[in-house]
């Protein structure tokens, strides 16, 4: 059922429009289950109602609980599952032996179109009661008053210049993803406002800034929003996407955000920096990065990784010799445990530590996060004993491990 668990992984959130599952095994529980998301006092749940005999029982569920019965009755009571998303039609077929297949289709851009206009005349129509308007209607509302600290409809320059808004403030439905993607991004940021002081200068870096829709989304709301003193260095390889984003730093006349060309491993600019970025530095990029965020005493990590090629290059384990035999299960194993291990270094370092979802896997399969945020007060650099019993079970040596040690070795001989 793991397959199914990631797809609904995918869909329970505020997209799904409605899902039923059918096909009853048995007579002694509901003939079927309809699933659709309904506002309950301002916060989104999910309504099944199950039809047993000729009574129908509704239930409001959180999404996590909701995953779990749908999970619970495929396996046990129902053969189908269909599911309607604002982008997908999905179709789940279980057999008697639990084999699980799963059919995704793309809706087209008419039929988003209709789908839109739909919700938006339902939004005119009044509420009879809570749960009773179409469901597509009271999400989108959630989503576009409540979700998104970037709202649609207000224009923000970098969004507008970077293709992501009109000028009038609507999103581009190309670039819809991006927009989703970068207001996730700052709900995390708002989440470790309490970290950051604002009574003096807060100094971040972003590694790897890219096109810097990030990096610009970032300042935009850490000083124009609530007005933090902040200082932001964006860097990366690619000195054309440095110039541009430097020409479009000045227009806007963000004085405290520069971006400069160099690497994550050698650059040196800067003795102490508070709040650390990284997004999808390559391979062991993301463990200079974190080691440098470290050798800071960063108070904030926010780190999404990419491309963990080195454990899987590194990885023996005779005991699991069955599923590393693959290499697909072998390469995403590997990135799990890559990330897995830096998220338990970074607590030996003295971080609270959490792998968080970045975005939906529907838009990219590198969703991962990694937040550190620096717990108080001082102690030892010390490997935990999980940690190293995982590492000596899986016969791997990572780059952060050897980074974060050397470290802390020097600072002791120097003391």
């Amino acid at each position: 059922m793991e397959q199914l668990r990631y797809m609904l992984d995918e869909i329970i959130n505020g997209d799904l429009m409605t899902m039923t599952l059918s096909g009853a095994r048995t007579s002694s529980g509901p003939s079927k289950v309809k699933i659709r998301p309904v506002m309950v006092k301002d916060q989104m749940k999910f309504q099944a109602s199950e039809y047993v005999d000729t009574k129908v029982l509704h239930t409001n569920n959180d999404p996590n609980v909701m995953e779990e019965k749908i999970l619970g009755w495929m396996e046990k009571d129902f053969k189908q599952l269909q599911a309607q998303t604002r982008k997908l039609d999905v179709t789940v077929l279980v057999s008697k032996k639990g084999k699980v297949t799963i059919k995704k289709k793309t809706k087209t851009q008419d039929m988003l179109k209709t789908r839109d206009k739909e919700g938006a005349a339902d939004l005119k129509t009044p509420q009879k009661a809570d749960g009773d308007r179409d469901p597509f209607s009271l999400v989108a509302a959630h989503n576009r008053e409540k979700r998104y600290i970037l709202k649609e409809g207000s224009p923000v320059d970098f969004l507008v210049d970077l293709g992501v808004m009109t000028k009038d403030g609507k999103v581009v439905r190309s670039r819809y993803d991006k927009f989703r993607q970068i207001n996730r991004f700052l709900e995390f940021v708002q989440d470790i406002l309490p970290a950051l002081d604002k009574g003096r200068t807060v100094h971040i870096i972003d590694f790897g800034c890219g096109k810097s829709y990030l990096t610009f989304a970032m300042y935009y709301y850490l000083k124009i929003l609530h007005g933090y003193d902040i200082e932001v260095t964006g860097l990366d390889l690619k000195k054309d996407v440095i110039d541009h984003c430097n020409a479009l730093a000045r227009r806007y006349g963000y004085d405290r955000l520069r971006f400069l060309h160099g690497d994550i491993a050698s650059y040196e600019g800067c003795d102490s920096v508070d709040m650390v970025v990284t997004l999808h530095a390559c391979d062991t990029a993301t463990d200079y990065a974190l080691y440098k965020a470290v050798a800071w005493n960063a108070r904030v990590i926010l780190s999404v990784p990419c491309c963990q090629h080195e454990l899987n290059r590194q990885i023996t384990c005779d005991l699991m010799a069955p599923v590393l035999q693959f290499g697909l299960l072998k390469e995403r194993m590997a990135a799990l445990v890559t990330d897995g291990l830096r998220g338990e270094l970074l607590k030996c370092a003295g971080y609270k530590t959490q792998i968080l979802e970045f975005i939906d896997m529907e838009h990219t399969p590198k969703n991962i996060l990694i937040r550190g945020v620096k717990e108080s007060g001082k102690r030892p650099f010390a490997l935990s004993k999980d940690y190293l019993s995982c590492k000596q079970l899986l016969g791997v040596e990572p780059t952060l491990e050897k980074l974060l040690a050397a470290h802390f070795l020097n600072n002791r001989e120097e003391g």
